[in-house]
C-alpha cells in the first residue's frame, strides 16, 4: 500500500485537512467548538471500530448513527454551513476570477462616489467625537438586521449620515445599514460579540461591530464617541485608529461586492 501512495493521495489528504481547518475556524467563531471536537471524536471511534478492528455488529450500529447524524447536523448547523459555503465563494481569489469575466469599467467610478461621502462623514464625526456605527452589506443579505431599524432607502450622502448620528437624533444609538450602495436603514440592532479578546477600552459599538462581522460577511465602520478614533470590523477582526486614506483604501478593496 505504501508504494501505491501517489500525488492523488497527497491532494486528498491536503483537501481533507483544509476542510477540517475551515470547519474548526467556523465552529470556533460560532462558539460551537466543543460540539466540533465531540463530532471528530465520534468519527474517530467509528473509523477505528469499522475500519481498523472490523467489528461488524458495533460498526453497523455506528454506520446507521452516522447516516442519521449527518442529516441532523445539516439541520442543526444550517446557518454555519451556509456561511462556510458562502465564504468559499467570496474568497478573494474566487472573486478575482469572477471579476476577470465580468468586468465593469464604471465600477471604480461608482465605488468612489459611494465611498467618499462615507469617509468624509466619518472624518467629520471623528473631529466632533460623534459616535457612529455603519454596517456595509457585501454579499450576504442583512434583511433581518434592516427589519430591526427604521427604513430609509436613500442615496448615500455625507450630510444625511452626519444628521442620522447627530447626538440629539433618535436614530443615533443604533447602526446604519448600507445595502446596494444606498442607505437602507438606521437605528438597527446588531448582535453583540462576547469575545473575551476584545480590549476593554472598546465600547458597545465595537462589540456590536465585531458581532455583525462574525455572524455575516458584512463590514462595520465605527467612530468612537470617547476618542474620535475610526475603526473597521471585518471577518471577525478589528483595524483600529484608521486615517482617512486607510479607511478609503479598506472600503475600496473590501467594502462593496
Amino acid at each position: 500500500m505504501f508504494f501505491n501512495f501517489g500525488i492523488k493521495d497527497i491532494i486528498d489528504i491536503v483537501l481533507v485537512a483544509l476542510m477540517l481547518y475551515y470547519l474548526y475556524r467556523l465552529m470556533k467563531e460560532s462558539r460551537s467548538l466543543n460540539i466540533f471536537i465531540g463530532i471528530m471524536f465520534f468519527v474517530l471511534i467509528w473509523l477505528m471500530v469499522s475500519q481498523v478492528f472490523e467489528m461488524r455488529l458495533l460498526g453497523g450500529i455506528l454506520d446507521k448513527l452516522i447516516s442519521v447524524g449527518v442529516i441532523t447536523l445539516i439541520i442543526l448547523f444550517q446557518e454555519e454551513i451556509r456561511k462556510f459555503l458562502y465564504s468559499l465563494g467570496a474568497h478573494q481569489r474566487v472573486r478575482g476570477v469572477m471579476n476577470f469575466f465580468y468586468k465593469n469599467d464604471n465600477k471604480d467610478k461608482e465605488d468612489k462616489e459611494t465611498i467618499i461621502p462615507i469617509v468624509m462623514a466619518c472624518m467629520s464625526m471623528a473631529r466632533g467625537k460623534v459616535g457612529a456605527l455603519i454596517v456595509i452589506e457585501r454579499g450576504e443579505p442583512l434583511d433581518d438586521i434592516v427589519d430591526t431599524g427604521d427604513l430609509i432607502d436613500a442615496r448615500i450622502n455625507q450630510r444625511l449620515i452626519e444628521n442620522i448620528f447627530f447626538k440629539n437624533s433618535p436614530l443615533h444609538d443604533g447602526a446604519m445599514v448600507i445595502s446596494k450602495k444606498r442607505i437602507k436603514a438606521a437605528g438597527c440592532i446588531l448582535p453583540v460579540s462576547h469575545n473575551q479578546d476584545i480590549p476593554r477600552s472598546l465600547g458597545l459599538r465595537h462589540r456590536a461591530a465585531m458581532g455583525i462581522s462574525q455572524s455575516s460577511d458584512a463590514m462595520a465602520v465605527i467612530v468612537s464617541e470617547e476618542t474620535g478614533n475610526i475603526s473597521v470590523a471585518i471577518e471577525g477582526k478589528f483595524r483600529l485608529r484608521l486615517s482617512a486614506e486607510e479607511l478609503e483604501s479598506i472600503l475600496t478593496e473590501e467594502g462593496f461586492r
